[in-house]
């Protein structure tokens, strides 16, 4: 089973972004990810942390190389 969990989102205004820590954790291990989404600052937060969800779930998906284990 997979966990996704989010840390503080924060809005890059000069990227026009929210970004956020993302870790997945997958078969007892745990990947960290930096992910973004751009959007304006008032953008609904349930599309964001699902927009950064994705952003690491395809980041994990990847391969082993682009992967970051803790």
């Amino acid at each position: 089973m997979t966990q996704i969990n989010l840390g503080d989102v924060r809005y890059n205004a000069t990227a026009g972004a929210f970004e956020a820590r993302v870790d997945i954790q997958r078969a007892g291990r745990t990947f960290r990810y930096p992910c973004m989404v751009s959007g304006p600052l008032n953008m609904d937060m349930d599309h964001v942390r699902t927009g950064l969800a994705r952003h690491a779930l395809r980041m994990s998906d990847s391969g082993s190389s682009l992967m970051s284990s803790i």
